[in-house]
Parts: C-alpha cells; sequence; structure tokens
C-alpha cells in the first residue's frame, strides 16, 4: 500500500504524519545491515504524487541495504526540547528502487536533488503516532494495512 492508499484509508493520520515530517527536513531511516543489524541514517523525505519517496546519495550504506532488504522505519525528527507537537510518528514498510527514467525525471523536477542518486518508493506496513493526551494518557495510534486505526492509552 503506498502513500495515496494509506491517506484515503486514514486521512485524519496522514495529515498529522505529513505535518510531523515537513515540521524539520532531516528524519532518522533505521535500515538493516549484511549481517542483520540495524543501521540509522539522517534522511530527507518527500511526499510527492501520493508516494512516499526516499532520495539517497550514490552507493550510500543505507542503498545497499535497501538493495539487498527493502525493510525499512522511518522516524519523523522530534524537534528540540521535549515539546513535540503533533506527537512522534513513525513509519514502517518496504523500500522499492526506482530506475524509470521518467519517474525520475519527475522527481528531479520537483525535489532538484543532487545528481545522481538512488530513488526508493515506499509500500507501508505501519504507520505509529505517539502522543499525550490531556496531560495525562499516553496515546499511541496504529494502523496496519486492512485495518483502522487502533488507538491505545495508557495512564
Amino acid at each position: 500500500m503506498n502513500w495515496a492508499d494509506f491517506s484515503a484509508a486514514e486521512p485524519d493520520l496522514a495529515r498529522t504524519v505529513e505535518e510531523r515530517f515537513g515540521a524539520f527536513t532531516h528524519h532518522v531511516l533505521a535500515t538493516l545491515r549484511q549481517d542483520g543489524s540495524p543501521r540509522t541514517s539522517g534522511l530527507e523525505v518527500r511526499f510527492l504524487n501520493g508516494e512516499l519517496w526516499l532520495g539517497m546519495m550514490p552507493g550510500s550504506l543505507k542503498a545497499l541495504d535497501l538493495r539487498r532488504d527493502p525493510r525499512f522505519a522511518l522516524q519523523a525528527n522530534p524537534g528540540e526540547g521535549t515539546g513535540m507537537g503533533g506527537g512522534d510518528v513513525r513509519i514502517s514498510g518496504r523500500a522499492i528502487e526506482v530506475d524509470d527514467p521518467a519517474t525520475k525525471g519527475a522527481y528531479v523536477k520537483e525535489v532538484e536533488p543532487p545528481q545522481p542518486f538512488h530513488l526508493f518508493r515506499t509500500e507501508l506496513t505501519e504507520v505509529v503516532r505517539t502522543y499525550v493526551e490531556d496531560d495525562t494518557y499516553l496515546v499511541v495510534e496504529v494502523w496496519q494495512p486492512g485495518e483502522p486505526v487502533r488507538a491505545l492509552k495508557r495512564t
């Protein structure tokens, strides 16, 4: 399921997630190294034309990780201090490298990334938002394909 599908199914959560990612330029991407251990890297993301795009420098370790094993986790930059307006948001899924010249060309027109670059579109497997409600409850909203958002509250 791509970003457009998720946005159609859960527009409120999708809007909140986009706002959190839009608040800062750099976020944290987790990939899997060849030995299976995690690797975290800084990354810029783009929501364009119904897709969540991950662009990377050529030959970067995170790009090589995703070519080998497409599973990823992406966390929005929490910002400075303790106030996380909109909550903490994370996206998990699979990253599929795009080599199609027309698709990459359209991306270049919108984003103007340094050349050359790796471009990955994403297939979502989970979106999570965690926030504090009324200074009392920790709320965790979890979405997975084919299911409505589940909200868990803890005191």
